[in-house]
């Protein structure tokens, strides 16, 4: 009687199947291998980091080769990607325009020559070359004067018109105009230095000869389009340096305060510039001067398109987008982010905006894998706080990214950890400064207030390429140093080029 019992309880109930596992031995799914298992381990430990408390932190590990993914923590999750999101604009730009894509920049006229005297207007055509400098301007006198045009009767006019007119995106905080990293984007602009900010002037200080003196204003270019607010103050050699360099909102006003000491060394800073329209074409007034090409008459300022009948004088080509993208991803180039989003738009849609350029970006993402059903886009830079991407996407348009032809230059573009080169390193030249991340993880940056990001690629231990994204926002505290928020990505990309399959 008791045998039979014993078999009942073993016998299936009604309906039901039997279904004999030896749990124990049971061999664990392909996503969660034992190495796997001892990486996940590793990313858990760090990201339980008492520095996340309060956070809310997106990750994302990926092999390269195949696309698996072998680790996600809130991967699923929409996050603010800061200049993360200049990856999704670098490969939209690559993948619309070319590698070989280049700006212009065109002198018109609807006038003619006659002896030494263009007779008509003269036009300053910007088609958002990021790239135009002071010495272009003066490539376009000597090609004035090769024409034989010593004088001009009529108005030195601006044709920014290849773009809208909206200056700055829609999210841009206020507190951020005044400063290179939210310049306003005009197709007509100008670039203070081959860093390529276009549309801001460098401004520098440097000490004058006695206490009590204002210090000495320097402007690059220099212009009469900026009006200098000196409120400095010359002190003694050994006291300590305080200089404040800020345009007034709305303005070209930069008002300068504090102490320089004697001796001490230049402050320099780089503004934006309120309507860089103008001021190019106030540095291209000056140059023509300076190049002996003066006007009859009163110098009338105009702004409007160059006319259909107009004849081109002069034109200059920017660098291919290939070798723009240094100084764009390297350096993290905010201005640029924005002027290939106006950019792509003009060119596929026909309509240099925002609306239009973004409507590129998203389709191209689309095609390199991402959900555009979960993403959000709101400029191209990543200066948005309302752009939103899960570090799933992104780590998806890294991987698809590689099956592009113009892969290789993409990757170049990235910051290489620890490499001292500026136009090498860039953003990264200052992290991971020792093996096995020196010169292994090639990844771009991003920072806002309470956002910090990485995302690219690393070799593991083994040879095995990896693709990360990591994305940590709502975080107080400092972003740099031992004790900052980046630290935790550094460890994190650290464990995977150590990291052995």
């Amino acid at each position: 009687m008791l045998l039979v019992f014993a078999m009942l309880l073993f016998l299936p109930l009604a309906g039901q199947t039997m279904n004999f596992q030896l749990t124990a031995s049971e061999d664990p799914p392909s996503s969660q291998t034992t190495e796997t298992k001892t990486l996940k381990q590793k990313l858990d430990e760090i990201l339980a980091d008492n520095k996340l408390a309060g956070t809310v932190t997106g990750v994302s590990v990926r092999k390269a080769k195949t696309g698996e993914q072998i680790y996600s923590h809130n991967g699923n999750t929409r996050l603010r990607p800061a200049s993360n999101m200049k990856l999704l604009t670098s490969a939209a730009a690559l993948d619309t325009l070319g590698p070989d894509y280049r700006f212009t920049t065109e002198v018109w006229t609807d006038g003619s020559v006659k002896g030494k005297v263009l007779h008509g207007n003269l036009y300053l055509k910007g088609k958002g070359d990021p790239t135009l400098m002071e010495e272009d301007l003066r490539q376009f006198a000597a090609a004035l004067q090769n024409q034989g045009i010593h004088k001009i009767k009529g108005k030195l006019v601006g044709d920014d018109t290849w773009y809208d007119d909206v200056r700055l995106s829609e999210d841009l905080n206020w507190s951020d105009e005044p400063y290179y990293t939210g310049a306003q984007v005009s197709a007509l602009t100008l670039s203070p230095d081959s860093d390529f900010d276009a549309g801001t002037v460098i401004v520098e200080v440097t000490p004058s000869d006695q206490v009590g003196e204002p210090a000495n204003i320097r402007l690059t270019p220099e212009n009469d389009y900026i009006t200098i607010n000196n409120q400095t103050k010359m002190v003694a050699e050994k006291e300590t340096k305080d200089i404040s360099i800020i345009r007034q909102h709305g303005t070209n006003e930069i008002v300068i305060e504090g102490s320089m000491p004697l001796n001490g060394s230049p402050s320099k800073s780089w503004s934006s510039v309120w309507e860089p329209t103008g001021y190019a074409l106030n540095v291209f007034k000056r140059i023509l001067a300076e190049e002996g090409i003066s006007f009859i008459g009163k110098t009338d300022i105009g702004f409007h398109q160059t006319p259909k009948q107009a004849k081109r004088l002069a034109e200059k080509k920017s660098m291919p987008l290939k070798e723009l993208l240094i100084p764009f991803m390297k350096l993290s180039n905010n201005g640029h982010g924005e002027m290939l989003t106006k950019e792509m738009g003009k060119v596929e849609h026909g309509e240099g905006s925002w609306d239009k350029g973004l409507q590129v970006t998203k389709s191209v993402a689309k095609e390199l894998g991402v959900d555009t059903g979960t993403i959000q886009l709101r400029d191209g830079s990543g200066m948005s706080h309302k752009t939103y991407i899960p570090a799933n996407s992104l780590s998806q348009l890294l991987y698809h990214a590689q099956e592009k032809p113009w892969f290789p230059v993409w990757e170049q573009s990235l910051p290489i950890a620890g490499i001292s080169d500026r136009l090498v390193g860039g953003t990264l030249r200052n992290r991971m400064k020792e093996d096995p991340a020196k010169g292994n993880v090639k990844a771009k940056t991003g920072s806002l207030n309470s956002v910090s990001t990485l995302s690219g690629y690393v070799t593991a231990k083994d040879g095995e390429k990896l693709i990360f994204a990591v994305l940590i926002n709502n975080y107080l505290g400092s972003s740099s140093g031992s004790s900052g928020i980046t630290a935790i990505e550094d460890e994190i990309a650290i464990t995977l080029a150590k990291h052995e399959f």
